[in-house]
């Protein structure tokens, strides 16, 4: 495995950063989280100008990139800053759901949205997680029924990050089977103003918004379906992989600024005369948190390099990474904390939003615990 970045990748991340570093401030994350929809409709702008959306997404739709170094490295920098834009649930989940399998190609429909998805012109959300499914992919209770001409999907789903901001609605439902079994689950789009969605929103403690939302009888046509009836578990199992890895390098991103503040902090605080970074007890804390954040490094490269590798492998490669960064993540988020002070968890200081990004992100798809059980169930499959 090459652990050197292309020359490609290596231009896309030093202008990523540039761009970040001159345009997302901490003023400007806080005003872009305070935004209706959650996130900066001209930053997203920006970063689909500037070919981040695009190198998401394989060439055969629009993108040119897609791999698993592709999605790293554009995480790893969206993460540093403490990026709020909803990047890996419309463009990365949702992307992928649209992309399908490699080895086919996306209808017309699919692929103008997904055009659009690159253009920066389109917003998506995954309405899957409910709220009896805790981190089971694919329990589903969600039903989708027969009526006619038309299809009828009644359910609940819980914490869709960016539903209200999104114009369409990517929903898993079920067609056959029960709740935890993988056949017979499809996915549908749906608009979330259709008759009988109701959507109640609400900000997320890590920056962006979510929603609750209910389904009562939405009436669909056959069409509004994504790929095939009832076989829709290997596309979300794929989607979730890549959205998995973008959530480990941006949590890596993460644990990045939160050491280099902490560092920046210990050499300028002055206690007794003199900066508190020239204590050793704090000295061996700080060299503990970069440490860890090297062997953070060494797992989202492992897990980014396995991602278009056979389904086992690859998720077995993405729970371990998930593990270890679940569990050093915490421990840097909270030696961080205290080698600050109180001053680390005030709004106006950029480590508060750090250090919450790297506590939440464990709880998406998966705590440690729940990625450690995935490792031990695949690795005696």
């Amino acid at each position: 495995m090459n652990f050197q970045l292309t020359d490609e990748r290596q231009m896309l991340q030093d202008s990523l950063r540039r761009f970040l570093a001159d345009r997302y401030t901490v003023a400007a994350r806080n005003e872009a989280s305070a935004d209706p929809s959650g996130y900066s409709p001209a930053i997203w702008t920006q970063l689909a100008d500037l070919g981040v959306l695009g190198a998401l997404l394989p060439e055969a739709v629009g993108g040119y990139g897609g791999a698993g170094f592709d999605i790293a490295t554009v995480f790893e920098e969206l993460g540093r800053a403490g990026v709020v834009e909803p990047v890996l649930d419309s463009a990365v989940l949702c992307g992928a759901l649209l992309c399908g399998p490699r080895d086919a190609q996306p209808s017309p429909r699919d692929r103008e949205y997904l055009e659009r998805l690159v253009a920066g012109d389109l917003q998506l959300a995954f309405a899957h997680g409910e709220p009896t499914s805790r981190y089971e992919r694919t329990w589903v209770e969600t039903t989708a029924t027969g009526d006619g001409q038309d299809i009828v999907l009644t359910g609940r789903k819980t914490v869709v990050v960016n539903a209200e901001a999104a114009e369409l609605l990517i929903v898993s439902a079920r067609e056959g089977g029960a709740p935890g079994d993988r056949d017979g689950l499809s996915l549908f789009l749906v608009d979330p103003q259709a008759a009988g969605v109701r959507m109640q929103g609400s900000a997320l403690l890590a920056g962006g918004r979510a929603a609750e939302i209910e389904l009562d009888g939405v009436h669909l046509p056959h069409s509004a379906r994504l790929g095939t009836a009832g076989g829709a578990a290997t596309r979300i199992e794929t989607a979730l992989a890549a959205a998995e890895v973008a959530l480990a390098a941006e949590t890596l991103g993460a644990m990045e600024t939160a050491t280099r503040l902490t560092m920046d902090y210990l050499t300028t605080r002055q206690q007794f005369g003199r900066p508190i970074g020239t204590f050793q007890a704090l000295q061996h804390r700080v060299a503990e948190m970069l440490i860890e954040v090297e062997q953070a490094r060494s797992a989202v490269i492992n897990a980014a390099g396995h991602l278009e590798d056979t389904p086992q492998t690859r998720d077995r490669h993405i729970a371990a990474a998930r593990n270890l960064i679940g569990r050093t993540g915490r421990h840097i988020a909270e030696e961080a904390i205290q080698l600050h002070g109180g001053i680390a968890m005030t709004a106006e200081y950029e480590l508060a939003h750090i250090a919450k990004r790297i506590v939440m992100a464990e709880h998406r798809f998966g705590d440690a615990d729940t990625q450690l059980e995935r490792f031990i169930d695949l690795s005696a499959a």
